[in-house]
């Protein structure tokens, strides 16, 4: 296969992944604390042929490949529910939330209390305190959070929801819609959180839906001329068979 049409299925499998990021942002518009992605692109040359006897050297053979996966960690607005369990950071900082594959991390508020009467996210994962899982008795009630994340009910204190933060250089990294895995995470300095709000997606559709048409437009500009290019090469094959030795 020529290397036009290599270079050019190169970049259509990229710009096909890129597509499926931004579908899945779109997607998640509505979901509460969610972070859009975007796939970030490099140069990989590849080696050429070589010999001594060539009067020209071959040029080298340039790429596009998927480098990584960036996340946006910049907030969302928050959005007024009235729901006391609904709660949202404002500023830097993630909830704790236990899973069974250890502490993940998630700037999703949305809580309720499951059958067993713990405090819990979207997914049944039990949130966390200062000192551990947070429960309450059928007979509880008026819960209230304060700013700094205490938890209180009609029989007093229950504990300080758990809010953690990282190192910039070392941000947590995605392993579900809206739940994070991080190293050393460190107590947020003076969280804010605020009760009866949750943070919504940071997506931007306008921008989402731009770069979708960017995307489908690149794509078949290349599909295009891959076309081209293999009826050049017929048309190559079709007139030189025709030559006479």
């Amino acid at each position: 296969m020529e290397n036009a049409q290599l270079v050019g299925l190169a970049r259509q499998g990229t710009l096909a992944r890129q597509l499926d990021l931004i579908a899945n942002n779109l997607a998640n518009i509505n979901t509460g604390g969610f972070k859009a992605q975007k796939l970030v692109f490099k140069e990989q040359t590849m080696p050429v042929a070589q010999d001594k006897s060539f009067l020209i050297p071959d040029r080298k053979i340039s790429f596009v490949v998927d480098d990584q996966n960036l996340v946006d960690f910049s907030p969302g607005v928050t959005q007024e529910t009235g729901n006391p369990l609904d709660v949202a950071l404002n500023g830097s900082g993630w909830f704790a939330v236990q899973t069974p594959a250890g502490e993940r991390y998630t700037r999703n508020g949305s809580f309720a209390i499951n059958n067993q009467g713990q405090l819990v996210n979207q997914s049944n994962y039990p949130v966390l305190t200062d000192s551990g899982p947070i429960s309450f008795a059928p007979n509880e009630g008026a819960i209230s959070i304060a700013a700094d994340g205490t938890v209180s009910t009609s029989q007093g204190s229950k504990g300080k929801l758990k809010v953690v933060d990282f190192d910039p250089k070392q941000p947590p990294i995605k392993v579900g819609e809206t739940l994070y895995s991080g190293q050393n995470p460190t107590p947020a300095t003076l969280p804010e959180v605020t009760q009866g709000r949750i943070e919504k997606s940071n997506v931007n559709g306008v921008v989402e839906i731009t770069n979708m048409i960017n995307v489908q437009r690149s794509y078949q500009a290349i599909a295009a001329m891959m076309k081209q290019t293999d009826d050049l090469r017929k048309n190559a094959i079709s007139t030189l068979g025709q030559v006479n030795a």
